[in-house]
């Protein structure tokens, strides 16, 4: 083989395995779990899911620990958030945008249409490759196959993303038309677009996921702009207790990825509303300062006694500090407001089976069954259930 054709194909194989290494990493995503921001999530999503004929309960709502600004559909009915995302929003609204624009793309069937422009792309390019090869071994100049490969990669990767444009601008219509029919402001996502447009003006490497993924347009705004201008639900905002949701999950996400220092420069000691008291509690206890921490939960406990939410982080806090019978009475609480709830009964049923008492494993063995009619697809249920049932 001719040194000019070993050039080039130890370019395509450089090229082939970024490639991979680059698919690779966008799905290694670390995945949360907290009952709360997932059903404060689904809140915002499920009449949107109906608006778009979905069943709600098929479509999978994910939440993502990564702080850039990102949401995006995956493998059917999945939706994924990330946390960036939500700690960036000023409002529900703005979430409740974005999730209706994602909503768009799954109703619209363009996760399988976009495999079909995938595989034109990648037949693009394993083309290139070829031709790359050809002209090297013609030519005898290893830079003249490079040149071939990299203009077929640019070529493809035009054609994928003048596709993904499209796409784009058709999840927009979707997701207004959904807005609208839910009686909700198509101002949230006008203005998280607004908030990410300076940024098509960064290098790749500096920008946001959802501007790579999701390519803006002058076109998409000014769409959005003359849609909110004369939709009759512009200037709804949602109800004060929806957002009230919103502020404190975003307290809750901020106080679990932010040091101390930080969450107290945004949250300050003089600042008594309820999401300031949650994120300062969630500080206190990630340093260590459990009865502090405690001391502060307990007055959100004492003037909402009926919030499960409260009582679970109560039960986390104390079951991490091995207090097991406070950590068993805090997630019994939270269980008894709210029984559905498959993650909330699942980590009752872990306290329970720390005890190793017969009454307690019983007790075990029916809240991971109750889990199970939710968590079914959550491993960690199931090998929690093979040990009660071992015992």
């Amino acid at each position: 083989m001719s040194t000019a054709l070993r050039k080039a194909l130890f370019v395509s194989l450089i090229a082939m395995s970024l490639s991979a290494e680059a698919n690779h990493s966008a799905w290694a995503v670390s995945l949360i779990r907290d009952a709360e921001v997932e059903n404060t999530i689904r809140t915002y999503a499920t009449p949107l899911f109906r608006a778009a004929g979905l069943k709600a309960g098929d479509v999978k709502i994910f939440i993502v620990k990564d702080n850039t600004l990102n949401a995006f559909v995956a493998g059917g009915q999945n939706l994924f958030v990330n946390t960036g995302l939500i700690l960036a929003s000023d409002s529900a609204n703005q979430v409740m945008g974005v999730i209706a624009h994602e909503t768009g793309h799954i109703s619209g069937g363009h996760l399988s249409r976009i495999h079909d422009a995938l595989s034109k792309s990648s037949a693009m390019s394993i083309l290139s490759f070829v031709l790359g090869g050809a002209a090297a071994l013609a030519t005898g100049r290893g830079d003249v196959g490079t040149a071939v490969i990299a203009g077929g990669q640019n070529m493809a990767m035009r054609n994928f993303l003048a596709y993904s444009r499209v796409q784009e601008s058709a999840a927009d219509n979707a997701g207004m038309k959904f807005l609208d029919a839910t009686g909700t402001s198509a101002k949230g996502l006008l203005l998280f677009l607004e908030k990410l447009g300076d940024q098509e003006l960064l290098s790749s490497s500096q920008q946001d996921p959802y501007v790579r993924t999701h390519p803006l347009t002058r076109e998409r705004i000014d769409a959005l702009s003359h849609f909110v201008a004369n939709s009759p639900n512009s200037n709804k905002t949602v109800s004060p207790q929806v957002e009230a949701m919103h502020q404190r999950m975003r307290a809750k996400l901020y106080a679990f990825v932010n040091p101390m220092g930080r969450t107290l420069r945004i949250y300050k000691e003089t600042d008594n509303s309820a999401p300031s008291r949650y994120a300062r509690s969630i500080g206190l206890y990630r340093e260590g300062k459990l009865d502090q921490a405690l001391a502060l939960l307990d007055t959100l406990i004492a003037e909402a006694p009926e919030d499960p939410y409260y009582h679970e982080m109560r039960g986390q806090m104390t079951f991490e500090a091995a207090r097991l019978p406070e950590a068993a009475e805090s997630y019994g609480r939270a269980a008894t407001i709210l029984p559905t709830n498959g993650l909330i009964r699942r980590e009752l049923a872990r306290v329970q089976l720390e005890f190793n008492e017969p009454k307690f494993t019983e007790a075990a063995i029916t809240n991971l069954e109750a889990s199970l009619t939710t968590e079914r697809e959550h491993a960690f249920t199931w090998r929690l259930l093979a040990t009660a049932y071992g015992r």
